[in-house]
């Protein structure tokens, strides 16, 4: 979701920049960087902290003592006496259940990234616009993700000037620069 948003924004400034300037300024801005800062992450991370805890954790249990509880039908069941149908079933359901349960970090982690997703999809959004704006007033025809650059200069850091259009204050630990050589 992240990905697709900041490809969308990069797409938009591209096709919003003036290809009439003999001069094409590019900014750069990390979106992920400047949605955490945001006052509303942190709701959205106590927020999904309770999913976790209330939804999920809870669903995981239900499912195992809906298998425990049909794994032990099926134990005790008289197959001379129970139809078919009923012990296929039956059998099914266990499998299915068995299969939730053995695969449920990954189940879980998708159902935690759509949550995720759906939470943050408004904060990106008020980001986009700001870093749209904000790229307009200073005139930046190209506005790229920060991760792709090795060395850029600071003045084209548009998370500075994003941030202050937000009314968001840069934590002081929170650099804006990068490494001018990543480590390896």
């Amino acid at each position: 979701m992240k990905k697709i948003i900041s490809l969308v924004i990069i797409c938009v400034l591209l096709v919003a920049g003036n290809p009439a300037n003999s001069q094409t300024k590019i900014g750069y801005m990390s979106i992920d960087q400047m949605v955490s800062i945001m006052p509303e992450a942190s709701r959205i991370d106590t927020m999904l902290s309770k999913y976790q805890n209330d939804s999920l954790n809870q669903t995981l249990n239900t499912i195992a003592q809906e298998y425990q509880y049909k794994d032990s039908i099926l134990t005790k069941t008289d197959t001379t006496k129970t139809p078919k149908s009923v012990l296929n079933q039956l059998r099914t359901d266990v499998n299915v259940l068995a299969y939730q349960i053995q695969n449920w970090q990954t189940l879980a982690g998708q159902a935690y990234q759509a949550k995720q997703d759906q939470l943050l999809a408004p904060i990106y959004t008020k980001v986009a616009t700001a870093l749209r704006a904000v790229a307009k007033e200073k005139g930046y025809a190209y506005v790229l993700n920060k991760d792709i650059f090795l060395v850029a200069p600071d003045g084209d850091d548009l998370l500075p000037a994003v941030a202050a259009k937000l009314g968001v204050k840069i934590p002081l630990g929170m650099t804006t620069q990068k490494p001018a050589v990543k480590p390896r």
